[in-house]
């Protein structure tokens, strides 16, 4: 679980291979947890900033997915696999976006994607890495838990058929960089009760 310098940039990423997780639970080095990063009062914040968002079905490779988004700072197209900017982050969003810059030690201004994503129940994320322009991938879950997977990415790696399966709770945050970020994949189970999240991604330099 030590820290390292695995980046595609050379860029120094020790300060995010801490992981909350006890050390039994094996996760993938680069992967951060804080379970009480929000308190309630700023979930329910968040909650009503996004409520006045008009969030629209995700159409992934031609089909309606089983969830509700939208994205600001930038879009990632899955068809053509391009990155375009988009809309303006809400100036709602920036004082999350200086409190997560903070704790993972990063300009707000690294930050140029916000993605809100809402889950009905029986909602999934299937297997995945995120798109390859992204660099460092933040996620905060609003309302409901989820259970957060992990697999080794390369399909001939030896134990790819063992996953990591770790509770995300309500109001907690997660950091994707180094190791997690690239050589392993992951999803999220079926979510049992409506669920959102953020998700914050910074740029490959």
């Amino acid at each position: 679980m030590a820290g390292n310098k695995n980046s595609t940039d050379g860029r120094d990423r020790s300060h995010l291979q801490t992981s909350l997780f006890p050390v039994e639970k094996n996760v993938p080095s680069g992967f951060r947890y804080i379970e009480t990063f929000l308190s309630i009062q700023e979930e329910q914040a968040l909650l009503e900033n996004i409520s006045l968002i008009d969030l629209h079905p995700l159409i992934f490779q031609g089909y309606e997915a089983k969830r509700k988004v939208k994205s600001f700072g930038y879009d990632y197209h899955f068809d053509s696999r391009t990155l375009t900017e988009g809309r303006p982050i809400p100036e709602g969003f920036t004082a999350i976006l200086e409190r997560v810059a903070g704790q993972i030690n990063l300009p707000a201004s690294d930050i140029k994607e916000v993605l809100i994503t809402e889950y009905p129940p029986g909602a999934v994320i299937n297997w995945h890495r995120d798109a390859p322009p992204f660099d460092i991938i933040i996620g905060i879950s609003l309302m409901s838990d989820c259970k957060f997977r992990f697999r080794p990415y390369d399909k001939s790696q030896q134990g790819r058929g063992s996953i990591i399966a770790l509770p995300v709770k309500r109001r907690s945050l997660y950091v994707l960089s180094g190791e997690a970020r690239s050589d392993w994949e992951h999803s999220i189970a079926p979510v049992k009760a409506q669920r959102y999240s953020l998700t914050l991604r910074t740029l490959k330099r």
